[in-house]
């Protein structure tokens, strides 16, 4: 698939997530709820992808390369099971009348599944964010710019992670402004480069 496919999936990818976080937001319904749920596993494969093209556009060496396949595979792996979990198992029990405890569900802090999905997208893709930023030099400078978009969004994924973990669980969300508005950049420069 050719880099402006990629971008073009990327971008299509950020955009429903948005709204399907919009949809839960407005009506907080149980089926808006699964939506995004699978909006987010769904994400997972798709900014792997992104990456690898970024990756190979960017002339990330390949240590790196395949150190961000590694972390972003980490990524989609929990954040599938999280949500998965969520959907399949935790939701399942409360329909049924059981008292799931806060803390293995979806949407609370301290939480299982809350921090598996912190884990995924605040740490590993992070990670992987960090990755494709290294070496940040480069003679092309809309390489060197995409080089640097990757160190922001990987600075605010991995400080979300650490500051819902370890500070004030809203430190988190500087993790969505850097695997969503970031990752949304990276592709819309993406597909400009590619034409």
């Amino acid at each position: 698939m050719s880099m402006k496919k990629k971008s073009m999936a990327g971008i299509i990818t950020c955009m429903l997530y948005f709204l399907s976080v919009g949809l839960f937001l407005i009506t907080k319904s149980d089926a808006a709820l699964t939506i995004w749920e699978l909006m987010t596993v769904i994400s997972g494969p798709v900014v792997l992808v992104v990456l690898i093209r970024l990756s190979e556009f960017v002339s990330t060496p390949a240590t790196y390369q395949k150190a961000m396949v590694a972390f972003m595979g980490c990524a989609c792996a929990l954040t599938a099971t999280a949500h998965i979990v969520n959907i399949t198992v935790t939701r399942a029990l409360m329909q049924e009348g059981v008292n799931v405890p806060t803390y293995f569900q979806i949407g609370y802090w301290p939480s299982i599944e809350m921090a598996v999905d912190y884990l995924a997208w605040g740490l590993f893709v992070g990670l992987s964010f960090l990755c494709i930023s290294i070496p940040i030099k480069y003679a092309d400078r809309e390489k060197q710019r995409m080089k640097v978009i990757s160190l922001i969004c990987s600075v605010l994924c991995i400080a979300g992670f650490i500051g819902a973990i370890f500070v004030n669980e809203n430190i988190w969300y500087l993790a969505p402004m850097g695997y969503g508005i970031g990752l949304l950049i990276l592709c819309l420069r993406m597909f400009k480069a590619s034409n």
